[in-house]
């Protein structure tokens, strides 16, 4: 009996390893304990707690990740019941803005006394690195299954109609100070704010670049991380 558990317990582990392995699981884990032992290791040398955000920030990027993993897992099961995905996926798209949104912590780069600047840079640029795959790898997961239901090429319409929306979502957290939760708390605020740039866009001129310039990078993100060398298949 003892025997027959621990077959099946290897068995279900095994699954869950190779399930986990195909979603880039792994890498986006090492990626992150790096971030928080930098951070941890900022903490230590220069006894302040600055950026101690970031690491929220990096916790929300997880959310749109981990809910297309969740969308994935539900689709591999039973992939003809698509009303089970909303949930996982409406989730994942309101939070996706938050992965590539790590980036623009950048602007609160700067000399400090207590911490050399170069540590700074690499602190900040690995977040922004985590942040890009996390948000690059829950795209990819939609895709796919957008594509196992309408064919790959509205599956790519997918992928640009999200990134734009990052874009503006970016702007709108990063210079209007907007959350992800605030689409269900304040839905008409937000809603008034887009509205306004839409209706005078020479007098918002910063949020169409800043749309289209953060759209832009992760989509050539995107585009190398997910499109880049591959080994010949054997005939």
């Amino acid at each position: 009996m003892e025997h027959r558990i621990d077959v099946l317990l290897n068995e279900r582990l095994s699954r869950l390893h190779a399930f986990l392995k195909r979603q880039g699981f792994y890498p986006v884990v090492i990626s992150s304990a790096l971030c928080f032992g930098l951070y941890v290791t900022r903490v230590f040398i220069g006894r302040t707690w600055d950026f101690y955000s970031m690491l929220w920030n990096l916790f929300l990027a997880w959310i749109p990740y981990l809910c297309s993993v969740w969308a994935m897992h539900l689709h591999e099961r039973r992939p003809r019941r698509w009303w089970t995905l909303l949930v996982p996926f409406v989730i994942a798209l309101a939070f996706f803005p938050n992965a590539p949104y790590i980036v623009t912590d950048f602007l609160h780069l700067g000399a400090r006394p207590s911490i050399p600047l170069w540590f700074d840079i690499g602190m900040l640029a690995t977040f922004a690195w985590t942040g890009i795959v996390l948000g690059v790898y829950a795209l990819k997961l939609m895709q796919e299954i957008v594509r196992a239901w309408v064919g790959r090429w509205l599956s790519w319409g997918f992928v640009l109609i999200v990134l734009g929306m990052s874009g503006m979502g970016i702007y709108l957290g990063r210079f209007l100070r907007w959350n992800s939760w605030d689409l269900v708390l304040q839905p008409g605020a937000i809603l008034y704010d887009i509205a306004i740039r839409l209706r005078y866009p020479f007098g918002h001129l910063s949020t169409y670049g800043v749309t289209l310039m953060f759209a832009a990078l992760m989509f050539v993100c995107y585009l190398a991380l997910t499109a880049g060398p591959k080994p010949k298949s054997r005939e």
